[in-house]
């Protein structure tokens, strides 16, 4: 099996796992009567343990063997996905989640350092598109099988389920040959430090621009199967399949969308990828808002997809931005920071704080009818308000993505001199 179909697969199970406990989120609230707050929490606690192993996992993988230490975090997510299925209490259930997070912050690192040398720079684009690619389809297969199955056999059932696909395809990956680390690179390239990346101007833009875009993704994918139960009506099962249709169609449209134009606008204007990214974030923004209050189920997913579309463009107009400005020997030190500083100080606080909103707005709804119990009611009122934060995020996104557009051209110039200069 060619490598970078076997790096796919993994990528897609990958975030399979990662979105079943999205897909789950009612029946797991119910069982262990959580409020949105903790729930939320359980998508953050993932978040900030997988941004702070990532770094250190980052430098193992430029010294080990990739594929070993790919199906060690293969099994470790693995397991720990098949062991929440036994968590007992809320801490259980936590504690699992955040295991779950050290096997899967493996998979970034080792596996883009592996396409890396398999593909010259003029040829990356293309199969890192078809990598990410892995977190709209493993989110809409997760929704997909995840939703039903549990409305049928239980949540704990949909669990073990989810952990299984990925063992089955550790032998294919320990049969691979890894290529030499730098076997694409051209001679005399030079590396660099986190001081010289962070000189980039255009780069603070992006790293921001990440933080406002994972906000959203993972609210989101925490938020929205509970979304359509609450507000639509439907069952676990439907709600499951409304998500994954999210998934699959915006996802896939999305990034594919992306990568076609941004090979194509690159020739007329240097900063048009991060011009297109912007102006799809704010076309984005009013889909979502309508999209949320939709008072319609097939209207409401239906501009939440345009919505997420406009999302998973971002992947390949502005990583591939991120190839412009860094030389090729320091983008693995571009991408380590730009990973991190995006799941801390966006990807984290999207559950947590959209289930802090929605606690409070829930409070508040209870309060104005009058009521001293919160009922389902009115923790689908709070809900609905709380996801309104999303296109507000996705209006900043725009006007980050175009604020880096006024500076990437001086930097794709400064990078180019580097790149002669190292080559000389």
């Amino acid at each position: 099996m060619p490598p970078l179909l076997v790096l796919i697969a993994i990528n897609i199970l990958n975030f399979y796992d990662r979105n079943v406990m999205g897909a789950l989120t009612e029946p797991v609230r119910r069982e262990f009567h959580l409020n949105d707050t903790q729930v939320g929490l359980i998508g953050s606690a993932f978040i900030w343990l997988y941004a702070l192993v990532g770094v250190p996992l980052g430098r193992l993988a430029d010294r080990r063997s990739r594929k070993k230490l790919l199906a060690g975090g293969i099994t470790v997510w693995s397991v720990l996905t098949a062991l929440t299925a036994l968590a007992g209490s809320y801490g259980m259930l936590l504690l699992s989640r955040l295991g779950f997070a050290v096997g899967e912050a493996v998979v970034a690192p080792t596996a883009t350092s592996w396409i890396g040398d398999l593909y010259p720079a003029h040829r990356r684009a293309r199969p890192l598109a078809l990598f990410m690619l892995g977190v709209p389809v493993g989110g809409a297969l997760s929704y997909f099988l995840s939703g039903p199955i549990a409305q049928a056999w239980g949540w704990r059932t949909a669990m073990v389920v989810a952990a299984v696909p990925a063992m089955i395809l550790i032998p294919f990956l320990l049969r691979l040959r890894e290529p030499a680390r730098g076997a694409a690179e051209p001679a005399g390239t030079q590396g660099g430090s986190a001081i010289t990346v962070l000189r980039i101007p255009t780069l603070w833009w992006i790293i921001l621009s990440g933080a406002l875009l994972n906000f959203n993704m993972y609210a989101l994918g925490q938020f929205m199967p509970a979304f359509l139960s609450r507000i639509h009506h439907v069952s676990l099962a439907h709600a499951g399949i409304g998500t994954g249709i999210t998934y699959a169609v915006g996802g896939v449209a999305g990034s594919l969308l992306a990568g076609w134009l941004g090979d194509r606008v690159i020739h007329w204007k240097p900063q048009g990828r991060m011009v297109l990214a912007s102006l799809l974030a704010f076309c984005g923004a009013p889909c979502a808002w309508f999209g949320i209050l939709a008072g319609n189920v097939t209207a409401s997913i239906a501009l939440i997809t345009f919505f997420y579309g406009s999302l998973c463009s971002y992947y390949g107009f502005v990583y591939s931005s991120i190839q412009d400005i860094v030389a090729p020997a320091m983008r693995g030190i571009a991408m380590a920071i730009y990973f991190m500083c995006m799941y801390l100080c966006g990807a984290s606080f999207g559950p947590l704080l959209t289930g802090k909103v929605s606690d409070l707005m829930a409070r508040h709804a209870a309060d104005l009818a009058n009521s001293v119990v919160v009922t389902e009611a009115h923790r689908a009122t709070g809900l609905q308000q709380a996801m309104l934060l999303m296109p507000v995020f996705s209006l900043l996104l725009a006007l980050v993505l175009f604020g880096g557009s006024r500076t990437i051209v001086r930097d794709m110039k400064r990078r180019e001199i580097q790149v002669a200069t190292a080559g000389a």
